[in-house]
């Protein structure tokens, strides 16, 4: 058995008790809103928190090694859709974990699950923006260092996780990559369902895109107890989805009706620096002088901005 084998049992046992105990004090609203978390969680009041504002304008340029993807090709064995309440989550049961490195990360990091934010309309529900621009849906990857012995272990430590952050953008047509998961979201719509899916999509299958272009900072996990653990890496090139796709996930149930929205507002920035790695299609000659222009893509919008 392999370290990047069925550890995953244990894996899931951790991430599933942890988000199950959150699952109790913590949502969006009122009282376990937000504002309300640094009650009970102190690392949610940090200076380096997450989701930002990623302004354009501020960012600095470095050229990253590549990312290396390893397992993100190759279908899942055996996986578990679990709606806790808060997101619907995808954790591996059996078989090998997807891995990364490179990039601006100094270690391998490997699969722990994947989950979603979304809001009540097509406007707003990504947790990160950029200039400002709020998408209707952002994935989460989350992976943890593969130095440590675990999930639960990494979370004690500066360098423990890594989120792989993906931004949505509505689409005329459906993804038909996302048929499968489609056919698991209407599996888990009741508040905690969870069922398991055999031979299910690759990693690779949900991030479809060139993923060579991206923002990378220092920050938390959007969720309590907000640790300071993450180095986000948000990919620059959106993800079509149709808005039937994106009302699907609206369908879900906590404990109080339809899950319409879980994200957390933008915390602030303080002394952190966001790094862009331009990506090959952006090398050109232009880069070198002081101004230079960059055209990031959201749906059939395009948003410039100059350095």
């Amino acid at each position: 058995m392999t370290k990047k084998n069925i550890s995953n049992g244990i894996l899931l046992f951790y991430i599933l008790g942890i988000l199950t105990c959150y699952a109790q004090d913590f949502g969006y609203d009122g009282s376990e809103g937000p504002t309300h978390w640094g009650d009970k969680y102190e690392k949610c009041v940090g200076k380096h928190q997450s989701p930002i504002d990623i302004d354009a304008k501020n960012v600095r340029f470095k050229d990253f090694p590549p990312l290396i993807y390893d397992n993100f090709d190759k279908h899942l064995e055996e996986v578990s859709v679990t709606n806790n309440g808060h997101t619907v989550m995808l954790s591996i049961d059996k078989g090998e974990i997807p891995t990364i490195s490179g990039g601006p990360l100094n270690s391998t990091y490997g699969f722990s699950q994947l989950h979603f934010h979304w809001g009540p309309n097509d406007t707003l529900g990504s947790e990160n923006k950029i200039n400002h621009h709020s998408f209707p849906l952002e994935l989460h990857i989350v992976m943890y260092n593969m130095a440590y012995s675990s999930f639960k272990q990494a979370l004690n430590f500066k360098d423990g996780l890594t989120v792989l952050s993906f931004l949505y953008s509505v689409s005329h047509e459906n993804n038909t990559r996302y048929n499968q998961f489609e056919q698991a979201l209407d599996a888990v719509h009741n508040l905690l369902a969870s069922k398991k899916f055999r031979d299910f999509v690759s990693l690779g299958d949900f991030v479809a895109i060139d993923r060579s272009a991206y923002f990378t900072y220092e920050g938390s996990l959007t969720t309590p107890p907000c640790s300071e653990v993450v180095t986000w890496i948000e990919f620059k090139n959106t993800i079509p989805v149709s808005k039937e796709q994106i009302r699907n996930f609206r369908l879900l149930y906590n404990k109080g009706g339809h899950l319409t929205h879980n994200y957390r507002p933008v915390q602030a920035l303080h002394d952190r620096i966001i790094y862009y790695n331009r990506g090959i299609s952006n090398h050109t000659s232009i880069m070198s002088t002081s101004w230079a222009i960059f055209a990031v893509f959201f749906g059939d919008r395009i948003i410039s901005f100059f350095v």
